[in-house]
């Protein structure tokens, strides 16, 4: 589990293809966590596990399924990633509840730098419902809040403060890019605790649905 709050910024300097699918080998870039063969890190808001460690480069592997669900299917060396492990009993929570399990591809529709830095993302249809305004999201493995939503869920946007900015890929993002998108997770046991209620509840007539 994760909380959101990047913690290093890395670059991913190689994806050799293998036989389970492709080994990503990241540069943390300096960071100073050390993690042991077995650690769970978030690259830019995919739970991945070390398989590798030498100085300067940790591996990862990626299955078919983490690529076709994430930005790690189209990755290019040298490319910015966001990276977090995961939290600790000591973690403050200062995000929100992350499972590094990515929902799908958003899209970023536009993007407004001038007075507030306003990001609009059409969301993968599989986690549009669950995103609300004033909601949590993770946005490539970053905690934010959603600012606005549509109604019919086919955009939201996100405030990102100087801080974000900085210490994120965020800013760097341009329209026409591909993000990792997680729904927050105590709005998915909700929506299914009361599609599961409604399920149970007696028809009008009085027979079980």
């Amino acid at each position: 589990m994760f909380t959101g709050i990047v913690q290093h910024m890395g670059r991913i300097t190689a994806a050799t293809p293998t036989p389970a699918g492709v080994r990503l080998t990241v540069d943390p870039c300096g960071w100073s966590h050390e993690p042991a063969r077995g650690d769970s890190i978030s690259v830019s808001g995919a739970c991945l596990t070390v398989v590798e460690v030498r100085p300067g480069a940790w591996g990862f592997d990626a299955i078919p399924q983490t690529l076709a669900r994430t930005t790690l299917g189209s990755v290019a060396a040298a490319r910015g990633v966001n990276l977090e492990h995961a939290v600790l009993a000591s973690t403050p929570m200062g995000g929100h509840i992350v499972q590094g399990h990515v929902d799908g591809l958003g899209r970023v529709a536009s993007i407004q730098t001038s007075g507030q830095w306003r990001v609009r993302i059409e969301p993968p249809e599989e986690s549009a419902r669950f995103i609300v305004a004033q909601g949590s999201i993770a946005v490539d493995g970053v905690s934010l809040t959603v600012a606005d939503a549509a109604a019919d869920g086919a955009w939201f946007e996100v405030a990102l403060i100087p801080e974000t900015l900085a210490r994120t890929t965020l800013a760097a993002l341009a329209v026409g890019d591909a993000v990792n998108i997680e729904a927050d997770h105590l709005s998915k046991l909700i929506a299914r605790e009361v599609a599961r209620q409604m399920a149970l509840r007696p028809s009008p007539s009085g027979r079980d649905r």
